[in-house]
């Protein structure tokens, strides 16, 4: 089995993935309560809250699990917070010494990348392998509130990035979008909540398009437009239109991201046989049920990452340890670093 821990922002979480069977279990302590009063996540106190919680959520993956059976630690090395990353990493160098067994670090983003496969494994563990690669080349976007990004995955399982974000992820533009509106924090679910009911085409927000074919994002004039917009507008109104704002400022992130989406399957010229999302906001229904209709028009598989998966979590981090057998860092043992500045590479 390998045992997994994934501490890169506020969530600390621990998972045992066996490949013969799946997922054997998660654990996972979420900090969102504590940083809501703060609009946002604050370091120091995510890096406490790390070092309070480890050790409770390993002892309930050891009193579940057989941990003699464990033969590699995987761990989060990056991307993400400095001090969050150091207690994860530190925690598995520890374990790998009790244990006995090899460290490796995962990269972050290669998790959600991977995410969408976990359902399929557990479908049939056994056809794991034949099913994928009946799905590459694919092509994946991962949306959060740190990254936004196309990537391929091919049958060599090598992952190239198409495109990023020029300024501000999605997920960023959502939250942002919340604070203007004075909705809170986490932004994103409390847009899509507020959407409900509200027309899209009620406010004509930039989409951040630039040239057809472009592949990057960029929503920073997004978040600038809004606030130009409810600005000029009595703080009755704005509330009164709530609804209209919210599903109008949401379909202009939903937009920008299925039009390069497209654009990128269009590049690809018919060679993908499957589309992939995954990260924070693929738990978005609006975007998720886009997102499938893209893949319906364009005759490939459509592939999710489960809500479970989508956030920071130590179950896509253990699967990718497994799965991402060309880019996953091998044994590094004492000599692992973190990489706070790491990208999808």
């Amino acid at each position: 089995m390998i045992l997994a821990l994934e501490s890169s922002c506020d969530e600390s979480a621990v998972a045992l993935f066996d490949p013969a069977r799946g997922l054997a279990g998660e654990w996972i302590h979420s900090q969102m309560a504590l940083h809501e009063g703060h609009g946002g996540v604050v370091p120091d106190l995510a890096t406490r809250e790390h070092l309070r919680h480890f050790g409770p959520l390993l002892a309930q993956a050891r009193a579940a699990a057989d941990f003699s059976k464990v033969s590699r630690v995987a761990v989060t090395n990056g991307p993400g917070l400095a001090a969050c990353l150091a207690v994860g990493v530190a925690a598995a160098k520890s374990l790998g010494l009790a244990l006995r067994v090899p460290v490796s670090g995962v990269n972050h983003l290669r998790g959600h990348a991977w995410s969408p496969f976990i359902a399929l494994h557990a479908e049939a563990p056994a056809q794991f392998e034949a099913k994928l690669a009946g799905l590459l080349p694919h092509l994946g976007l991962i949306v959060s509130g740190g990254n936004t990004l196309l990537f391929t995955l091919d049958a060599t399982r090598k992952i190239t990035v198409l495109s990023s974000t020029r300024d501000d992820a999605a997920g960023e533009a959502l939250d942002k979008g919340a604070k203007l509106l004075g909705l809170g924090y986490p932004g994103g679910p409390l847009i899509e909540k507020r959407a409900a009911g509200g027309k899209v085409d009620a406010f004509d927000f930039p989409r951040g398009l630039g040239p057809r074919d472009e592949l990057d994002f960029s929503f920073s004039g997004l978040k600038t437009s809004l606030r130009y917009l409810i600005e000029k507008m009595p703080a009755a109104e704005v509330e009164a239109r709530m609804a209209d704002l919210c599903a109008s400022y949401q379909q202009a992130v939903v937009d920008a991201l299925i039009r390069k989406t497209r654009a990128a399957l269009r590049q690809g010229e018919g060679g993908y046989k499957s589309l992939g999302l995954s990260g924070g906001v693929a738990n978005n229904r609006t975007l998720r049920a886009a997102m499938e209709q893209v893949a319906q028009r364009a005759g490939i598989s459509f592939l999710a990452a489960q809500p479970k998966h989508t956030g920071d979590n130590a179950g896509m981090i253990a699967f990718a340890a497994w799965a991402d057998t060309t880019n996953v860092a091998g044994s590094a043992g004492l000599d692992l670093r973190i990489e706070p500045g790491a990208v999808l590479a």
